[in-house]
């Protein structure tokens, strides 16, 4: 199945046919826009020589790769902060699973281990590790037992609540007037308080 998160062919065919660049994706999903943090694997694809190779990056100067992350237009808002983060979960794909990103997800036994897993990334916490567990079980059939419990409420059908729902142009509208309506409620909610 392939993927449709930023709308845009080249980078949606990347993550698609790169677990590698899915992750990064993922790990720099936040205080961005996501189709911005999605695409940058791309851009740092095309900043490293044409490829991602989780060893070659692990094995990077940091500053080297802040320096890339950086370069204009910046791949996230905070260019260094993020490049150790991709840098420390390139370094654990590189010494876990010998550069093969899928080996996060590939073999878990249940959804709750998988979850588990994912939650333990640098940049990685539990909610962000619940949608990424379910982007990978709607979009790219990674389904453990038990996967969809173990990522809730992000795992249910028909929602539009984050990446894991956006599969068409529409989708990603309805993805963003959600987490809109979630911000709007929260700051009701801190001002009453």
């Amino acid at each position: 199945m392939a993927l449709h998160i930023t709308q845009d062919a080249d980078a949606d065919a990347l993550l698609t046919s790169d677990p590698l660049a899915l992750v990064i994706g993922m790990v720099l999903d936040q205080q961005i826009p996501l189709e911005r943090a999605f695409r940058a694997p791309l851009e740092l694809r095309q900043r490293l020589g044409g490829r991602l190779d989780a060893g070659e990056i692990a094995a990077m100067d940091p500053d080297e790769l802040a320096a890339r992350f950086s370069a204009k237009p910046a791949l996230h808002r905070f260019p260094a902060s993020m490049a150790q983060r991709v840098q420390a979960v390139c370094a654990l794909v590189a010494e876990r699973h010998a550069g093969d990103a899928s080996g996060l997800w590939s073999g878990a036994p249940d959804g709750e281990t998988l979850v588990a897993g994912i939650a333990a990334l640098p940049g990685f916490g539990p909610q962000k590790a619940r949608i990424f567990v379910a982007l990978l079980g709607k979009q790219l059939g990674v389904r453990p037992p038990g996967w969809r419990e173990a990522c809730a409420p992000f795992g249910e059908p028909g929602v539009a609540q984050s990446v894991a729902d956006i599969d068409s142009p529409e989708a990603l509208t309805r993805v963003r007037q959600a987490k809109q309506r979630m911000k709007a409620a929260t700051r009701s909610g801190a001002s009453k308080g």
